[in-house]
């Protein structure tokens, strides 16, 4: 039998396959952050994956960045993403939330009045994002968070899980690259502080230790995840030595039990982020980035991880699992529609066999 559908365990959360949807921000939230009916349609089309990562969310006001992303932090986006876990639920699948906080990856122009944005240094993030005010915007100049402020932030990020919970989703997963806060405060590039939060590698991954604790204390630590890609060099990540600091995170954490860790290939030349996550990382590996289903098959086989997640596949491929479960082809996607509003190029795509014309 495929390996890729055998059931898993991953933590306390029950797998039918193996097969991953990978987290992908899709801007078709409102614009207050709330989950939409079409996200709800969306999601439970995809259920046949034995899990779902649902999209980058975030855990306060102060999180958001992009334009049209959700947040789980009001009790009107809890009630509205309890539509979406639903649905994946009747549809026998299993979700997960992503919380993402993006720092200093963020405009003004994408967050609710007032709203800070904040990194653990005042550095701006030397890129542009996309709003629908003003077109492309350079980022803001966050503010540095302060000692106490950071602790705030931990707890928001706890209060987030429990709110995932409250929605129905049966566990959540820390975003720790792209170069969001978290990896923010884990590259000596954007990270220059002076207390415990900053300085030495030790430090520098402090922040997201003591998320991931705070999560497991609120959730149990078998409902949590965490995705990571080393050296990655998206939104103006700097570090010095991706690797070190990748392992020192993983050490840190080991100890937690943690139902999960999700790792995407590093970028950086002659580091196997998959072996490094074995080596530093006692639990179960989702592998990410570049496989199709014959690959797939042979990583697990290999044991290089328990489950396998797809990203780009899964836009034009709602039904992905039963497609590279009978080896039928798979259909790309319209780049043009990625993140516009709107059902187009994201409720659309047809499954398996394609109706006659």
């Amino acid at each position: 039998m495929n390996p890729l559908f055998q059931p898993v365990r991953l933590g306390d959360i029950e797998l039918a396959n193996r097969v991953v949807m990978a987290p992908m921000t899709r801007s078709r939230a409102a614009e207050d952050g709330m989950p939409t009916l079409d996200m709800v349609e969306y999601y439970a089309q995809r259920a046949s994956a034995g899990l779902i990562v649902a999209e980058g969310t975030a855990p306060s006001a102060a999180g958001l960045g992009y334009c049209r992303t959700p947040g789980i932090y009001s009790a009107a986006q809890i009630a509205a993403w309890r539509g979406v876990t639903a649905a994946v639920h009747a549809a026998g699948g299993r979700i997960v939330l992503q919380l993402m906080h993006v720092g200093r990856v963020a405009s003004h122009h994408n967050k609710p009045a007032g709203a800070p944005t904040v990194a653990p240094s005042a550095l701006r993030a030397r890129t542009q994002l996309f709003s629908d005010a003003a077109g492309m915007v350079d980022t803001d100049q966050p503010e540095e968070l302060s000692t106490a402020q950071v602790r705030e932030v931990i707890e928001e990020f706890a209060q987030a899980a429990r709110n995932a919970r409250a929605a129905g989703f049966d566990g959540v997963e820390l975003h720790c690259t792209s170069g969001y806060l978290p990896m923010q405060f884990m590259a000596d590039g954007s990270n220059r502080r002076s207390d415990e939060y900053g300085g030495s590698l030790e430090n520098r991954v402090r922040f997201p230790a003591e998320v991931l604790a705070a999560m497991a204390e609120a959730i149990g630590p078998g409902r949590v995840g965490l995705r990571i890609c080393p050296g990655n060099p998206y939104n103006d990540t700097e570090d010095s030595d991706p690797a070190a600091t990748a392992a020192a995170l993983l050490d840190a954490i080991a100890p937690l039990g943690l139902a999960y860790l999700h790792v995407m290939r590093a970028q950086v030349p002659g580091l196997d982020a998959f072996a490094l996550a074995r080596q530093h990382f006692p639990g179960a590996l989702i592998l990410n980035d570049g496989f199709d289903g014959h690959s797939a098959r042979q990583a697990i086989e290999a044991g290089q991880g328990e489950a396998v997640s797809f990203a780009r596949h899964y836009i034009g491929n709602p039904d992905l699992a039963e497609r590279l479960r009978v080896n039928a082809p798979l259909a790309g996607f319209d780049r043009s529609s990625l993140y516009t509003a709107g059902p187009r190029g994201y409720l659309d795509y047809p499954r398996w066999p394609v109706p006659a014309q």
